[in-house]
């Protein structure tokens, strides 16, 4: 059983995913960051944690195993029991245990559980199509001293002496003053002309569309009636592509992931006030899980099952 997938989507949801006499799994949230040396600016997440402590079974897991692959729920806890045995005959003999997307557990000299984080999912679903990026630093004030080094050695001032010895620019001017005039006047004249020449065309073209259509004949017979078979999508377990806050984002990601075949569309809106786009709708949680893995090996590594029931 791969106990660590079940995990990674209950973390999509829950901020406390427990294994009954192993431990739990904690989700916190954490703000935006941003790396005063390396430029780098980070999206809102889910840090995840581990604590040995909490030990109790609450059944959320077992309730969702038991839920994806249809048994029982007292069937689901003794698998997850037997799980956990050879959980610890692995950490007892010093090996690492590794959850996939969720990080490594291991035992340290005092026989303490000492638990590290990955980082390759992101589990705030509020912040799903934000990834890092980082922004070059912004250099205005170099410039600007550069600039002030300049005007220091080259001035710019102009004397009053120096414009009396060049009396041709006052007539320079003048002529520019008359061309800018003449060429305002020539490209009126043109406009107009050319605004006379569409306006005939155009009455010209509707006297001929006019002949056309009263001389045309038309056959309205009737049309035989076409059936659309379109297929409904229906099922409780729904494969997440996002959750936007603005309509007309969603309706892009929906175009887009229609043309790469995907059953797209929109489920509703969230608590949160989010659009929420899935790739599809299934039935059954298997038929979920199935479909889910296929589109994080070749699409996604982002998506995850939501359990709703729509009205």
């Amino acid at each position: 059983m791969q106990l660590e997938t079940y995990i990674s989507d209950l973390l999509y949801r829950y901020e406390c995913v427990t294994i009954p006499e192993f431990g739990s799994f904690l989700a916190q949230r954490v703000s935006a960051t941003i790396n005063d040396s390396t430029h780098a600016f980070y999206p809102p997440k889910k840090a995840v944690s581990f604590n040995e402590q909490i030990q109790q079974n609450d059944g959320l897991l077992a309730h969702y195993i038991a839920d994806v692959e249809k048994i029982p729920f007292e069937i689901a806890s003794k698998k997850i029991a037997k799980r956990v045995k050879i959980l610890k005959s692995y950490l007892t003999q010093g090996e690492t245990l590794t959850f996939n997307n969720i990080g490594e557990v291991v035992f340290n000299n005092e026989g303490k559980i000492l638990f590290e984080p990955t980082y390759n999912l992101n589990y705030l679903t509020d912040s799903f199509g934000l990834s890092q990026f980082t922004s070059p630093s912004v250099t205005r004030e170099v410039y600007k001293k550069e600039i002030e080094q300049i005007e220091k050695v080259i001035p710019l001032a102009v004397s009053l002496e120096k414009r009396k010895t060049r009396p041709y620019l006052k007539y320079a001017a003048v002529a520019l003053v008359a061309l800018t005039l003449g060429g305002f006047a020539a490209s009126n004249f043109y406009v107009n002309q050319i605004e006379t020449h569409n306006q005939l065309a155009q009455e010209e073209a509707t006297k001929q569309l006019d002949t056309k259509i009263q001389q045309a004949t038309f056959s309205l017979n009737s049309l035989p009636a076409i059936t659309w078979n379109i297929p409904k999508q229906t099922g409780n377990y729904h494969i997440v592509a996002g959750a936007f806050r603005v309509e007309e984002n969603c309706n892009k990601i929906i175009a887009q992931l229609k043309k790469d075949g995907f059953n797209a569309r929109k489920i509703g809106v969230n608590k949160y006030g989010l659009h929420e786009v899935v790739y599809s709708s299934h039935e059954t949680g298997k038929e979920a899980l199935k479909a889910v893995r296929e589109i994080r090996k070749s699409h996604n590594k982002d998506a995850w099952i939501l359990v709703k029931k729509l009205d």
